[in-house]
């Protein structure tokens, strides 16, 4: 029974841990790459209509965002499992997968966006996180 609470804790701080990450860089981006005069990122409504004004250096941050937090959620969850380390970050990368495909869902965005956010900041960078969370000391250029 311990192992299995030890994996569900895992999954949900990996989320967790994922999700701070993921809400720290899209955060700062506007701070670095200003945002286009008019849009309010806070208001659903007015970000939908403000999709349009966006350049490509708009999006940078919330990529990061995705695929860092994903990549942070997913170490996480493989450090804190018991067993099946791996497929514990890939569920993170799952969920966190679901979350991106619902926020293109509710705000659009150009196509190259939305293909690039699906395919490369979600399951890859969990599969990533899973194998730098996995590799033994001996595997990082440790000699001790």
């Amino acid at each position: 029974m311990k192992t299995i609470l030890r994996n569900i804790l895992a999954v949900i701080l990996g989320f967790v841990g994922g999700c701070v990450v993921n809400k720290l860089l899209v955060d700062i981006g506007p701070s670095i790459v200003p945002l286009p005069e008019g849009v309010d990122v806070t208001n659903l409504e007015s970000l939908r209509a403000s999709m349009e004004l966006f350049a490509p250096r708009h999006f940078i941050f919330p990529f990061l965002g995705h695929a860092l937090g994903t990549l942070t959620g997913a170490f996480i969850a493989a450090k804190i499992a018991v067993s099946h380390h791996r497929k514990f970050a890939l569920v993170v990368g799952c969920l966190f997968l679901m979350g991106g495909a619902f926020m293109i869902k509710l705000l659009g965005g150009p196509l190259w966006f939305k293909v690039c956010d699906l395919v490369l900041a979600y399951l890859p960078m969990a599969f990533w996180g899973g194998l730098l969370a996995c590799r033994k000391p001996s595997e990082q250029g440790d000699d001790a």
